[in-house]
């Protein structure tokens, strides 16, 4: 067998393969006599048909046998003998095949990238030295209080922290919203809208300016829409709000109290305080495990260099940019607004397929020297997981993940997050400071 491998691009190959005649007649020969023993021919009991009326009677369907054993015996050796790493499957392209002549094919393939695995033991990773403190327990209670609100309705003017209802047209340089984005209805014109007036609520600036209004009122509110507003057609100009108030709602907190306590499943206000300690100083271990195994991973991807295979990064770019229009959806965003940022979406989710492509080839080859394996255990408790998240019995989320070749992605995840455990337990950590909240 002759193989020849020319490199198309990097990652990308052209294999040629050609097995002599000889090889191929044996190969013929070989599936003309199974046929014999298997096939029976009227007037003959089976296995006892002669050669010629056999081959006359199946010759398309013995040929078609010898290609389909001989092509992907021949690929698989050239790719052992070429000692080539391939990714995905092979475009094979059929150029030569007929009994008493070689076989000619050729095989265009992708291949992992080549590089060398910088130092990955003694990574540096920095970590805040941060603690839960009383005053992070306090403000949790106030989110709970906040859940428990009452709004009275009150006949004085609005303050600070009140709920203003009101109706509103809004405008942008003299014209309706809807004429800058016909998704903007609800920026346009609502009635009975809940403002809470506070600084950022709503709109930057808007709430503020209904404090000292009451019940019946009117005012012409003028904002700015902030650079990044979520409607980017108006973003950075300047707003007009026609604007009746229809009821002032003062908000009544709860007071923090053994009732307030029960009311959250805790036998007293002291124990309410020990869970919610507790659950933050949960979240916080968790943000510092993520935070510390991110760093780790862009410290690689930065310290190492190498082309990556178009087929691959190209797919995943379509999986991360399915991933953004269903998050933007579930947000409300309109399809109108998504389209319109079909190059920007294409750009992020290339950029970020690249570097999970790469993070991959990394993590493999850190797996492959270090022996780090995923037992079939592990990826059986993902699955069950995962089902239970879903709703769903294991066996349907089985027979799905069958159906799209599944588990071989949530092998991979379960190899990366054990990749990354090895980075952070061999890694150098530094204690930091944590940066004081900005204002």
């Amino acid at each position: 067998m002759n193989v020849t491998v020319e490199n198309l691009a990097p990652c990308k190959k052209l294999v040629r393969v050609e097995i002599d005649s000889q090889k191929v007649d044996e190969a013929f020969d070989s599936m003309t006599k199974e046929y014999q023993r298997q096939v029976t021919l009227p007037g003959f009991r089976q296995g006892k048909a002669p050669r010629d009326m056999v081959v006359k009677k199946f010759g398309a369907d013995i040929k078609d046998e010898v290609k389909k054993k001989l092509i992907p015996d021949a690929y698989r050796q050239a790719v052992s003998d070429q000692k080539l790493n391939v990714i995905g499957y092979p475009d094979i392209e059929e150029i030569q095949f007929a009994k008493g002549q070689s076989l000619q094919f050729a095989a265009t393939i992708e291949t992992a990238p080549e590089f060398e695995l910088p130092e990955y033991k003694g990574l540096p990773v920095q970590k805040e030295s941060k603690i839960v403190t009383e005053e992070d327990v306090e403000k949790a209670i106030q989110v709970l209080r906040e859940r428990q609100a009452k709004y009275e309705t009150v006949t004085r003017p609005v303050q600070e922290g009140d709920i203003a209802v009101v109706n509103y047209t809004g405008t942008c340089e003299g014209k309706p919203i809807t004429d800058f984005s016909t998704a903007a209805k609800g920026l346009t014109t609502q009635k009975n809208f809940w403002i809470n007036v506070e600084k950022d609520s709503f709109i930057p600036g808007f709430g503020q300016q209904l404090i000292g209004l009451k019940t019946g009122d009117s005012k012409n509110v003028e904002i700015d829409f902030p650079q990044d507003f979520v409607t980017p057609e108006v973003a950075g100009k300047k707003g007009s709000y026609q604007t009746e108030i229809v009821e002032v709602k003062e908000k009544i907190l709860t007071p923090v109290d053994e009732e307030f306590a029960k009311s959250f499943g805790a036998e007293s206000l002291d124990k309410l305080r020990e869970g919610i300690r507790r659950d933050l100083e949960n979240e916080l271990t968790f943000k510092q495990t993520r935070d510390s195994r991110q760093k780790l991973a862009e410290t690689l991807l930065n310290r190492v260099n190498c082309e990556l295979p178009e087929g691959i990064v190209l797919q995943e770019t379509k999986n991360v940019i399915y991933n953004i229009v269903q998050e933007n959806q579930q947000r409300g965003v309109s399809t109108e607004i998504i389209d319109q940022s079909r190059e920007q979406i294409y750009s992020a989710a290339n950029t970020t397929a690249k570097d999970r492509v790469k993070l991959s080839f990394i993590f493999g080859k850190i797996a492959e020297k270090e022996g780090i394996k995923v037992t079939q255990d592990a990826v059986l408790r993902r699955v069950t997981a995962m089902a239970q998240n879903y709703g769903m019995t294991p066996d349907k989320l089985v027979k799905e993940l069958q159906k799209r070749d599944g588990f071989g992605e949530i092998y991979e995840q379960l190899l990366n997050e054990k990749v990354l455990d090895f980075l952070a337990e061999n890694a150098k950590v530094e204690e930091v400071s944590a940066e004081p909240a900005k204002a």
